[in-house]
């Protein structure tokens, strides 16, 4: 796939979105932090259903830190893996009081080194919260790049190293919500909805379903 097809892609992805938005509900760098770590292996639609009863009680590190563990496990038990989240979450929440001033960091360095954050989450942080160019692979935007042509690669990490290069520069702060939208809704696992597609006729993959 050449250059002028990926902006082309883009160009189309824009024009359909153009301000995509992530679909966990936050309003501060802190919730979207939470919320990205309660939904791994869970759904947004689940996480949302779990942060919207707790963030009107507990929506700082100081507050949720002071529900405790089991405190915290009656508003997520909804959510996968509940019993890790919670212990990695109220971890998390010291460490940003004892060593961020109870603020969010926004170098991934010390994102990485919150109990629980790992590169995609840091990765999504600094997107979306501090708007920095930064690309979270989930397998939504791994399949989607490789199915496509967009940027193939054989790990999440070398997808994500291609997109960074690839991707033109004009659509890099937004592209990472392009591609999971796409692959959520459109260019799904199973059966992709390629008649529904905006860039279908670009698209690289052989078995298009009609």
């Amino acid at each position: 796939m050449n250059k002028a097809k990926r902006t082309e892609i883009f160009s189309r992805l824009r024009a359909e979105n153009p301000e995509p938005k992530t679909e966990l509900n936050y309003s501060s760098p802190f919730e979207l932090l939470i919320a990205v770590m309660l939904s791994a292996q869970s759904t947004d639609v689940g996480v949302n259903k779990a942060t919207d009863k707790l963030y009107p009680v507990a929506n700082t590190p100081q507050a949720i830190h002071a529900l405790g563990v089991a405190g915290l496990k009656e508003y997520i038990k909804t959510i996968g893996l509940f019993n890790t989240k919670a212990e990695n979450v109220i971890k998390t929440c010291a460490l940003l009081v004892d060593e961020h001033g109870g603020e969010v960091p926004d170098s991934r360095e010390a994102l990485e080194a919150l109990p629980g954050v790992g590169r995609k989450t840091a990765n999504v942080v600094l997107n979306t919260a501090f708007r920095q160019v930064a690309m979270a692979v989930d397998t939504h935007i791994y399949r989607v790049s490789n199915r496509t042509g967009i940027a193939p690669g054989e790990t999440v990490l070398a997808v994500e190293k291609k997109l960074l290069k690839l991707v033109p520069e004009e659509f890099l702060l937004d592209a990472h919500h392009w591609l999971i939208l796409q692959g959520r809704y459109i260019c799904v696992a199973r059966k992709p909805r390629c008649g529904a597609c905006v860039i279908e006729d670009l698209c690289e993959f052989k078995q298009k379903t009609s």
